[in-house]
């Protein structure tokens, strides 16, 4: 039997739940019998049923002696809905195919144990590397309890993010926006400085176009939680985010502890994460394990350059999106993606490295996941 074949399948099944099942995994099912496709099955959102028990469910035959493919390895504890070992082993599923070994410690080999103590023949790692690239926000979190973070930004050619005069609208093209707006709906949150928020005024909301003939039907998304870094609370009351605080959850993360001041943020709906002062600013890594406590898995970083600086030094960062236009601004006074003071020397880079390119129409952007080299120093 093909087993990367209907692994594939079942990474795009999975694919179909990105987005909506934070903090859990993104997991896809396929299962076969006697060489053809009889179920396939997602995990859709978090709460709801696993990959493996909708693919059960699903399906109209009989499941004895057939083969299931999973992208992760099968749960065997209970959370919010019951093991999939037991569905398998109820329905006499004959062969597991599993692509990623799970490293929650609640099933961590558990899973392939039981399913193997009941006959089930268990083949695993098939397309590990694939099925675990897909994961890469679940495992980071599940293992370090804190989310993983995309710093993301658009520049020009000459590495400017605005003009000498602060104008940045627009540097990248429509199709790299819509990108832009698709990633979001992937990560849990998306983080800001106060800065951004001041001279911007974003919504930081997602919108979706769909990629049909109607270019003007707009799809379902999952608006990401918005978090305002702003040391000393003075996130302007009639920005975007804080009056629209009542229908997209928004988190300011503060060192101010006056209740008055406080006070019509919440109000107006906003949740208040009070961290101590790392120098001038936040501390960054105090505000990732409390994010992280609230069951926050990723940051989508859109911020300026000084908040990008101090994550990067804070060593938070386990991602690069950088959208690059095919424009030249110059300028001395023109802006960069990352502020701050920068390193002393070379050596003190931030090391980047499994560059992955995507054109864009006329924009490309280059991805690249932050060295643990750098991040462990």
């Amino acid at each position: 039997m093909d087993h990367e074949k209907y692994m594939k399948i079942a990474i795009d099944e999975a694919e179909k739940g990105r987005g909506w099942t934070n903090p859990n995994p993104i997991v896809g099912a396929v299962i076969v019998k006697d060489g053809q496709i009889i179920s396939k099955g997602y995990h859709k959102r978090y709460g709801d049923l696993h990959a493996e028990r909708n693919a059960i469910n699903e399906c109209k035959e009989n499941l004895e002696g057939a083969t299931l493919y999973v992208t992760l390895e099968p749960c065997c504890h209970y959370g919010k809905t019951p093991p999939c070992t037991d569905a398998i082993i109820e329905n006499k599923i004959g062969t597991v195919v599993i692509g990623s070994n799970d490293p929650n410690p609640l099933v961590a080999g558990k899973g392939i144990e039981l399913l193997r103590e009941h006959g089930i023949k268990v083949i695993s790692e098939v397309l590990k590397a694939e099925c675990d690239s897909i994961n890469e926000i679940f495992f980071h979190y599940i293992i370090t309890k804190t989310p993983y973070v995309v710093m993301k930004y658009a520049m020009t050619a000459d590495g400017k993010i605005a003009t000498y005069t602060g104008a940045s609208k627009w540097i990248t093209g429509e199709k790299a926006r819509e990108h832009v707006h698709q990633s979001r709906h992937h990560y849990a949150a998306i983080m800001v400085g106060i800065q951004t928020v001041i001279e911007d005024n974003p919504m930081l909301n997602c919108r979706r176009m769909s990629s049909s003939s109607n270019k003007n039907e707009e799809i379902i998304s999952n608006n990401p939680i918005r978090i305002i870094c702003d040391t000393n609370l003075r996130t302007p009351l009639n920005s975007n985010c804080i009056k629209t605080a009542n229908y997209i959850e928004t988190m300011i993360a503060t060192s101010c502890n006056d209740v008055k001041i406080q006070k019509p943020y919440i109000e107006s709906g906003c949740k208040i994460i009070c961290v101590e002062k790392k120098g001038d600013h936040i501390n960054l890594e105090q505000l990732m394990q409390r994010l992280g406590e609230l069951k926050i898995d990723s940051i989508l970083l859109e911020g300026g350059a000084d908040l990008n600086f101090s994550a990067l030094q804070a060593g938070i960062v386990n991602k690069v999106q950088a959208y690059i236009a095919p424009k030249i601004f110059g300028g001395k006074a023109s802006k960069t993606p990352v502020g701050g003071v920068g390193v002393e020397i070379p050596d003190e880079a931030v090391l980047l490295k499994n560059q992955k390119i995507t054109l864009l129409e006329n924009d490309i952007l280059i991805e690249w996941e932050v060295d643990n080299v750098y991040r462990n120093r």
